[in-house]
């Protein structure tokens, strides 16, 4: 592994409080995008002059938009920085914000709603800051407290849309979202530092593509089947492409070198457990936020709606949004206290309580604010552990793209939630006054489904591993801010050709985790470091004997070390006690699949590069094309040695 390291530029320190605080206010901006126009839809139809199925699309695109830009966004901010493309992001939303508000038509509202989808991206990007910028003990409250914004977001979306667009028109829902996201960049240029943690090179151009194509067709099949026929052309077709496009995108992204979404990474089991937990949150989490405004605006001769303005509906929903900022605090000392996985657990069975109750809790509205309050308590605490969990199991130069991959996956969740509330309200239904509306039952089924959700997240987050992502306590000098030493390298063979996928681990002289990297098709990775210093190296590679250094890292450069035992299956062929020259020697799998094949020395010898683990079929021909020989191996991550010995009656057998 040879090593080069530069120290990061000196940056410039905000306070803490301040940089958290603007942080905070993007994860906000990120939920009202998707709640702003949700009061207007009934609307929008006659302003624009349009169908109700056409003016739906104002919700679609952004959420279209919002998956395709979260990883894309995420990636680049991992590579080129942080703050930059939070700047992109909010200058893309601010565009669009003025587009929709000046241009009066149906197409320049919906292209403006598009642009707003990249807003999405600002909390996941957000969050590798807070990792980068903030002392350790500070990163888990912080995180939570991020998270729990999206909840004001969302409560403040609904009642302040239709607040504005009585007093002020249509226009000004979207002027207000130009004006915050402006003030937002301000803030951002003068409060947050650019982050040194990036990783250059060479983007995925052809995964993002792939990746969107299967996305969007995902999202359009989840999204509009309720309205175009779940057997229809359109949802089989956009359905059918996105299993296309995956099906491409999985085997192109492992064999790219500087991959969009690092798959290896996010197959290890504590992010991928943490990632499905996530999916099913966002079930759970959307399920709330649907239901709880259509429960309160049914009317009273349903037997059991409210009768309420869709503003008073929105109005109600205001606590539990609030309620996710007061219930942030705790789920960071919770972290701190029984670590993220159990966090993450608590938080998950919190929601399935909270949902049961809710089957019961429909008599008042005080009732249903209380039931709607519970839930998003339980969405805090599960979303301020994810975050955490994430950054404990990714390299520190992937933590923006990793949690924007968590940001997505709970976005599709969101988006299969709304398509199961949809289909539950038209499908329970009876009539009333001549006019089919959704029962209390519909309402009820919904809670049963979200409540399964939130325990099935449970069940998960329990099986993640207990020894990821240890939390941060506080310590002697909590606003000490290392500047970290970004670290590149690459992984040779003995005959200096690269090494790929070799997974480089950094730990301090005493044992403690500091970073960790995956090496590309060219052999090259990068880490972060606290500071200069010495460092216990640990390289490991399929097929390769692990080593260990301890290297120094300083800003002149580090030494090189390479890898030069291979490790291997080999042994000896035998007939007659005797080691049988030139014998042709086959690897297989046990399943079938052909491996490879070589001859023996003089002496009898054979070895082949390691395959890897799994069961193994040696077999043997004699130089005579007669005797042969067969054994079966199970190979595992270390050496292994197995001898034949060649038989002629086996021709006879």
């Amino acid at each position: 592994m040879s090593t080069h390291s530069k120290l990061s530029p000196p940056t410039r320190r905000a306070s803490s409080t301040l940089l958290v605080t603007v942080l905070c206010m993007s994860g906000t901006i990120v939920a009202l995008q998707q709640t702003l126009v949700i009061p207007l839809l009934t609307d929008f139809p006659a302003i624009l002059g349009v169908d109700y199925a056409s003016a739906s699309w104002l919700v679609t695109i952004t959420l279209l938009t919002a998956a395709v830009a979260t990883p894309i966004v995420s990636r680049l901010a991992d590579m080129f920085g942080k703050r930059r493309m939070m700047l992109v992001s909010l200058a893309t939303m601010v565009a669009g914000s003025v587009l929709a508000a000046v241009g009066g038509t149906f197409l320049t509202v919906i292209v403006g709603r598009g642009m707003q989808g990249l807003a999405s991206a600002l909390v996941p990007v957000g969050i590798g800051i807070l990792r980068d910028e903030l002392p350790k003990a500070k990163v888990v409250g912080a995180t939570a407290m991020m998270s729990a914004t999206l909840g004001i977001g969302s409560a403040l979306g609904l009642p302040l849309s239709g607040l504005m667009y009585e007093s002020f028109g249509w226009e000004s829902v979207f002027w207000l979202s130009a004006v915050v996201g402006l003030a937002l960049s301000v803030a951002v240029l003068v409060v947050v530092p650019e982050s040194p943690v990036r990783t250059p090179g060479r983007f995925d151009f052809g995964g993002a593509a792939l990746l969107s194509i299967a996305l969007a067709g995902l999202l359009l099949a989840v999204s509009k089947g309720g309205s175009w026929g779940w057997s229809s052309e359109r949802t089989i077709g956009a359905l059918v492409v996105s299993v296309v496009a995956f099906a491409v995108w999985f085997p192109f992204e492992l064999r790219v070198s500087q991959p969009m979404v690092d798959l290896r990474t996010s197959a290890r089991r504590p992010v991928l457990l943490t990632n499905v937990t996530g999916l099913l949150v966002g079930v759970a989490m959307f399920a709330n936020m649907l239901s709880t405004t259509q429960q309160l605006e049914m009317d009273t001769s349903t037997g059991y709606g409210h009768g309420l303005s869709v503003t008073i509906a929105g109005l109600c929903m205001m606590p539990a949004g609030l309620m996710m900022v007061a219930v942030a605090p705790l789920a960071g000392r919770l972290m701190r206290r029984i670590g993220a996985r159990r966090t993450l657990v608590f938080g998950a069975l919190v929601l399935a309580a909270a949902y049961t109750l809710r089957i019961f809790l429909t008599g008042s509205v005080p009732m249903i604010v209380l039931g709607a309050m519970l839930v998003t308590s339980g969405t805090a605490i599960a979303y301020a552990a994810m975050p955490m969990l994430i950054m404990g199991s990714v390299p520190i130069t992937e933590t923006a793209s990793a949690n924007g991959l968590n940001a997505l996956l709970r976005s599709v969740g969101t988006s299969m939630s709304s398509a199961m509330i949809s289909a539950v309200l038209i499908t329970v239904t009876a009539p009333v006054a001549g006019v089919e509306l959704p029962t209390l039952g519909a309402f009820q089924l919904i809670f049963v489904i979200a409540a399964a959700a939130s325990a099935a997240a449970a069940l998960v987050a329990v099986c993640i591993p207990r020894t990821v992502a240890p939390v941060p306590v506080p310590v002697a000098v909590p606003d000490a801010v290392p500047e970290e030493l970004v670290v590149s390298g690459s992984v040779l063979r003995s005959d200096l050709r690269p090494i790929r996928h070799a997974v480089v681990t950094v730990l301090s002289t005493a044992g403690e985790p500091v970073d960790w990297g995956r090496t590309d098709n060219d052999g090259e990775f990068s880490v972060v470091l606290p500071a200069a210093g010495d460092y216990l190296v640990v390289t490991n590679a399929d097929g390769w004997a692990p080593q260990s250094r301890v290297l120094g890292f300083a800003a002149a450069g580090g030494p090189r070390v390479v890898l030069g035992d291979r490790m291997l299956l080999q042994g000896r062929v035998r007939a007659d006690g005797e080691p049988c020259e030139s014998a042709l020697v086959t690897l297989v799998k046990a399943t079938g699949e052909y491996i490879g094949a070589t001859r023996t020395d003089r002496d009898g010898h054979y070895s082949f590069a390691l395959p890897p683990t799994g069961r193994y079929l040696v077999s043997g021909l004699g130089d005579d094309g007669v005797r042969t020989g067969t054994a079966q191996i199970v190979v595992l991550a270390q050496p292994a040695t197995l001898d034949l010995e060649l038989d002629a009656a086996a021709v006879a057998r």
